[in-house]
């Protein structure tokens, strides 16, 4: 006898429509404006003082940008927020003073201080430290942190010697605009004044003759 085979039950493909359908949601980052020029993976630190007692404190691991405002090709801003969450625990313009150092002579962890970090929307003062996963990788960031605060400072020169005569032009330009601007009131409120001189001498001229054929 013929074994026979039975097949297993079968599952009906069954679909759901959603109960309540929601509209997708555009989450802004405030990045919209710039332009990434570096990122790569770090955990960052800050260094705590409350007047009795001072350490350093874990604020996030995650991706340690440099953008660029597209607005503005003179700013570049740090930015870094901490994975999952994507809090912000990095957030500042990287100025030409700022020193990057080696922490504790390591070969894969800096030091700064920033003046204004906004990572807690207040700014606040900062003494912030960077540790990355290998050698190779903290050198990229201190290449690309450096090249930054080069491109500042050249932009720093060239406004410092941009000739002033191009200024003194453009001002003398604008003066003379409002000359002419003001000379034409001037013709514009003459020949108004005598317009109403001519008719007013019209005006007399008439009453004589008035005066006259009475």
């Amino acid at each position: 006898m013929a074994d026979v085979k039975e097949d297993g039950p079968t599952s009906p493909d069954v679909h759901f429509e959603p109960i309540v359908k929601l509209a997708p949601v555009e989450i802004k980052t405030l990045e919209e404006n710039e332009e990434e020029v570096f990122r790569i993976r770090a955990k960052l630190f800050r260094y705590f003082n409350n007047g009795e007692s001072t350490e350093w404190k874990e604020r996030g691991v995650g991706d340690v940008k440099i953008l660029k405002s597209n607005n503005d090709e003179t700013k570049y801003r740090l930015v870094m927020r901490r994975e999952k969450t994507f809090k912000l625990c990095a957030n500042h313009y990287l100025l030409p003073s700022m020193e990057l150092k080696a922490n504790c002579d390591s070969d894969r962890a800096f030091v700064w201080n920033t003046p204004a970090d906004f990572a807690d929307e207040e700014p606040k003062a900062e003494t912030l430290a960077i540790r990355f996963a290998n050698a190779e990788n903290a050198k990229k960031f201190k290449t690309a942190f450096q090249d930054c605060q080069e491109r500042l400072t050249s932009d720093e020169k060239k406004d410092k010697e941009k000739p002033a005569g191009e200024e003194t032009d453009a001002v003398a330009e604008k003066l003379g605009d409002l000359t002419v601007k003001d000379d034409n009131k001037k013709d514009e409120s003459k020949a108004e004044e005598e317009s109403k001189t001519k008719e007013n001498g019209d005006a007399k001229e008439e009453s004589k003759d008035e005066t006259t054929e009475k």
